[in-house]
């Protein structure tokens, strides 16, 4: 090193700085340049942030995680609902269908005996007590009237 602190293979000249060449490496390689001493390297500052960034950015994701959580919930609501007004709507819809049904009771189960089976695919069974409580009122009111003349 010189008394001005440059390294030996520096030498000014015209105010640049032009290195001048120590010979042939011991490699062969021609085209290295010699390393650069740790103490000579110029280190970058390391990245220090201080106290109010880090609160902000620790906020500002809490502040993205809850509005990620609100958005989630909303979809999980609207699919609950979604699924629950489906299930409304079959039930309702199944009703329906029973209610406008034409029902005829088979009294005698030896009749099912005699019916051929694409007859058998065609029956369902039902509950007949329903039908028959809603079908008596109806016949207490004719028989009331007294016969028809």
């Amino acid at each position: 090193m010189r008394s001005d602190g440059e390294p030996a293979e520096m030498a000014e000249k015209d105010g640049e700085r032009k290195k001048i060449t120590r010979g042939r490496g011991k490699s062969g390689r021609v085209w290295r340049e010699p390393g650069t001493r740790f103490s000579v390297m110029l280190r970058d500052k390391p990245l220090c942030t201080t106290w109010e960034k880090k609160m902000a950015t620790k906020r500002q994701k809490k502040a993205v995680k809850e509005m990620d959580r609100q958005l989630r919930e909303g979809r999980r609501r609207e699919k609950e609902e979604k699924r629950l007004r489906r299930e409304e709507n079959l039930r309702r819809r199944l009703e329906n269908e029973r209610k406008s049904e034409v029902v005829q009771v088979i009294k005698n189960p030896l009749k099912i005996k005699r019916l051929k089976k694409k007859q058998l695919r065609k029956i369902e069974k039902r509950d007949t007590l329903r039908i028959l409580q809603k079908s008596q009122p109806q016949r207490q009111r004719e028989k009331a009237k007294g016969p028809d003349k």
